[in-house]
Order: structure tokens, then C-alpha cells, then sequence
């Protein structure tokens, strides 16, 4: 890192919070948003005679696993009956042919993600049948990002050049600690040398991209063993690498109360632990792009950041493909979110619900928000701060038709704090992150969230910042 946070800093500002792949986040969207509502919408932003139309970006849920890794905190569903996949494929079918009813699918999609779960839980002729499903109504752009998410444990050499096949070019690994006894601990035991031979298979196939996740303050981590993690991924040199923090959120995911507390790495370990893995990390060449996303410099998350077009949604960090208009997201399966302008959805979150919706011919839609003037206004700072690392006050007072010093006066007094411990630069016009605050960039966003004061104290909703 171009500048260091000490263990006062890191104790000062590990506090809960959002991490905004979406503003309002989550926990503010309504059930009043219902099926008829989110067709309504995605309807209303689909003016066919539009000549500058939204790219889309198009996401689908995979939910399947064949066994629980007790870190995780996604929504899946553990069998290893492979009919419960084939049934829930012939929902996901009907659920693509519904938006496509609704959508101009002349519109060209920039990027394309299958996530889980365990993607590779399907057979290739299932993957196939899908792949094939959903572009026969949505036209990849040539120059679109292709990304499934990969568990090299359950993925055979034969998926991975399944996919190469049908178009995928970047994989996502992964991999969150090479430690055999924090592999053990939660149930996720994967050798270095069973990654290291899927990633010369990827490489050898010629994808175009290759993602790690990593977890720091997983049960049993030090910073000694860590240190070794991060410099035998180093050496396997992927592309882009998300350092994650671990969550334990048991009131939410009950099954992490399978993790002894006593392994869990003491709060200023966990700091070290990450300090550690930020300077390996850019020593190695790796550019911090915010919060906890790595790239190489050739990579496009690093242009994005270079050229001002980093943006981010529910599948983080992303590039706009040089448009100027922001992709339109449409997730599909269980759980899946959708963001279109100004408007969220997300589906029914267990397969019963989401099947009878699809029976009933609705979209199998749980909730969602339509955002106000004000909202997509707070929506454009927060994500200034997290992809940009500033705000041009003149440039946000000609959009919205305010005076962003006395719109935000409240904000900016919370910010004194920050500007004095070096995390954020304040002008009369404008705002500045340093390379130190970018390591708090949810801290520094936050003055700006307007909900977060209503969200309740007593029940924990977000996870710790660091």
C-alpha cells in the first residue's frame, strides 16, 4: 500500500457497514415491490425506439452444492441429488423467457455471470443447455465478459474446456486459504496443487482472465501462514484477486457456529493478517482498486480505475465496456438481484417460492425499491467515493440542481474525523480519498447513506468494514 493504517486506525474505523453493491442497500427495499411492479419497471426502461439503449449485463444463481463450507454466507442449497438441478434448470428457462418478453433483447450484453453455489455442479450438457438457452434470446457483445464462478474441487478438465468452448473467457477461483488445517477447520479442503493444475489447465485452454478470492480472519489463520497463502497465489499470478474479510454472521448464517470461537484470530491478528497481504500483495505489482479487490495494471479493472469508468454492482467491481451509459443488470434464479435505472428486484429467496411464482406465470420477484431523486443522487456519491475515489462538487451541483455544501453539510461534519486521521482531503470543491482512506472507502461513504441511522442496532445487519 502507498500508505500503512495502524492498528489505532484499523481499531477506529472496524465498524459494521455496508458494502454497497447497491445504494439503498438491501435491507431498506420493500415488499411492495412485487411481481407486477418489477414488470411494470423493467417495461417502462425498455423504450424499443431508444437510439442509445443501456448494454446489458445478465446474471444467473446457481444454487447447488454438493457439501457446506462453513465461511460461507451465500444463498445455497446442499444435495447431491443432481435431479434437484435439472428440475430447477426448467424454472430458470421459463424465468429467462419472461424477462425476455419485457426486454429489448437487441441490446448488446457487455457482461454475462454465472455464480452460486457451484456453477460446475451441473453436468456440460446442462451448462451447455443453458448457455445455449440464454443466448438464443440475449446477444453477447463481442467484446463481452464471459465469468463463471469456479470450485476447483467438483471441476473436471472437460468443463473447463466445455466453457472455453461456448465463450466463457474469465474464471473466478475459489481458493480462501491453502492452509490444511483452516481448510479443515471449515470444511473447504483444497491442496495447492489441485488449484495449481486447474489453473494450468486454464491457461493452457487460453481464457483471457483469472480471478482468486481469498479470506482473511478465517479460524486458525496467523499472519505466518497467511504470508504463505498470499505468496504461493502470487506465484500462480492471477489476474485480479478479492481479499475478502470473513464474515461471521452466525445470527444469519447459523451453520458458522460449527467454527470453534477459540480458532478465530484475535481482532489485532486479523489486522496484521491483512496488513500483511496489502503490502505482499502490492510489492508483487498487484494496484489496489478499493475496498477488497486487486488487479494486475494491464487488467481492465485497473484501466477502469486509471480511466474513470469503474463501476460497481452486486457482481462487484466491474468495467463498462468504454460505454457511457451503465449496463442494466437482470439476475435470473433463486435469490438473484436485478438493478436497471433506478430500480432493484430481487427473487424469491427459496426454491419453493420461486418455483410457484413461475408456476403462477409471475416473475419470481421477493422485493425491490424504486429510487427517489434524492436517493439516486446519494447512490451517485457513494459509488464517486468507492470506484473514483472523489467528488466534484460543481459537476454533482449541475446534475442534481443542488449546493452539495449545504445539501451535505451534516456528511461533511462527520468526515472531520477522517480528514484529520488522513483518510479524506476536503475542499471548498470538492473531495478527495487518499491512498490511506481508500482502505476505509465504506467508512468514508457512509456519512453519506441516509438510511443507515433507521437500520436497528440491536439486530447486526452489516459486517465489520475491515
Amino acid at each position: 500500500m502507498e500508505a500503512s493504517a495502524t492498528q489505532t486506525l484499523l481499531h477506529k474505523y472496524n465498524t459494521a457497514g455496508p458494502r454497497y453493491t447497491s445504494y439503498p442497500t438491501a435491507p431498506i427495499w420493500q415488499d411492495s415491490y412485487d411481481a407486477p411492479t418489477h414488470e411494470r419497471t423493467i417495461r417502462e426502461t425498455n423504450d424499443r425506439a431508444n437510439p442509445n439503449p443501456h448494454p446489458l449485463s445478465l446474471y444467473a444463481h446457481l444454487p447447488f452444492c454438493e457439501q457446506r463450507c462453513l465461511f460461507c454466507g451465500c444463498n445455497v442449497v446442499i444435495t447431491q441429488q443432481r435431479e434437484h438441478a435439472e428440475k430447477y434448470l426448467g424454472y430458470l428457462f421459463r424465468e429467462i423467457e419472461q424477462v425476455a418478453d419485457l426486454v429489448d433483447t437487441r441490446r448488446p450484453v457487455v457482461q454475462f455471470h454465472w455464480g452460486g453455489g457451484t456453477p460446475t455442479y451441473l453436468s456440460e450438457e446442462q451448462m451447455t443447455r443453458l448457455f445455449e438457452y440464454q443466448t438464443k434470446f440475449f446477444k453477447l457483445a463481442p467484446e463481452a465478459e464471459v465469468a463463471i464462478e469456479v470450485d476447483p474441487r467438483v471441476t473436471t478438465r472437460g468443463q473447463i474446456s466445455l466453457l472455453k468452448d461456448l465463450g466463457f473467457n474469465r474464471i473466478s477461483l475459489g481458493v480462501q486459504d491453502f492452509n490444511p488445517l483452516v481448510q479443515e477447520t471449515i470444511h473447504r479442503v483444497q491442496p495447492l496443487d489441485m488449484t495449481t493444475r486447474m489453473v494450468e489447465q486454464i491457461r493452457d485452454l487460453g481464457f483471457e482472465g483469472l480471478n482468486f478470492d481469498l479470506i482473511y480472519g478465517l479460524p486458525y489463520q496467523t499472519v505466518e501462514s497467511f504470508t504463505q497463502t498470499v505468496n504461493e497465489v502470487i506465484a500462480l499470478n492471477p489476474d485480479r484477486i478479492a481479499l475478502y474479510s470473513y464474515a461471521h454472521v452466525p445470527w444469519l448464517s447459523p451453520h458458522q457456529n460449527q467454527i470453534p470461537e477459540a480458532a478465530m484470530p484475535e481482532t489485532e491478528t486479523k489486522f496484521r493478517i491483512l496488513q500483511t497481504a496489502l503490502d505482499l500483495l502490492t510489492d508483487a505489482g498487484y494496484l489496489y482498486i478499493g475496498m477488497d479487490h486487486f488487479a494486475r495494471p494491464h487488467d481492465e479493472l485497473s484501466q477502469a480505475l486509471k480511466n474513470g469508468n469503474l463501476h460497481r454492482n452486486f457482481m462487484g467491481y466491474t468495467v463498462q465496456q468504454g460505454k457511457v451509459l451503465p449496463s442494466d443488470l437482470y439476475g435470473f434464479g433463486v435469490s438473484a438481484i436485478s438493478g436497471f435505472q433506478g430500480q432493484f428486484a430481487q427473487n424469491q429467496r427459496k426454491l419453493p417460492q420461486y418455483y410457484e411464482a413461475i408456476d403462477a406465470g409471475q416473475l419470481p420477484t421477493m422485493r425491490g425499491y424504486i429510487l427517489s431523486e434524492e436517493d439516486r443522487l446519494r447512490q451517485r456519491v457513494i459509488m464517486n467515493i468507492l470506484c473514483q475515489g472523489q467528488l466534484d462538487f460543481a459537476q454533482l451541483n449541475q446534475q442534481f440542481g443542488i449546493d452539495f455544501n449545504s445539501h451535505f453539510a451534516d456528511s461533511l461534519a462527520q468526515l472531520t474525523g477522517m480528514i484529520e486521521d488522513g483518510l479524506v482531503i476536503l475542499s471548498a470543491t470538492g473531495l478527495q480519498v487518499t491512498p490511506l482512506g481508500r482502505l476505509f472507502s465504506r467508512n468514508v461513504a457512509m456519512p453519506f447513506d441516509a438510511y443507515l441511522p433507521q437500520m436497528s442496532t440491536t439486530k447486526p445487519t452489516f459486517s465489520k468494514t475491515v
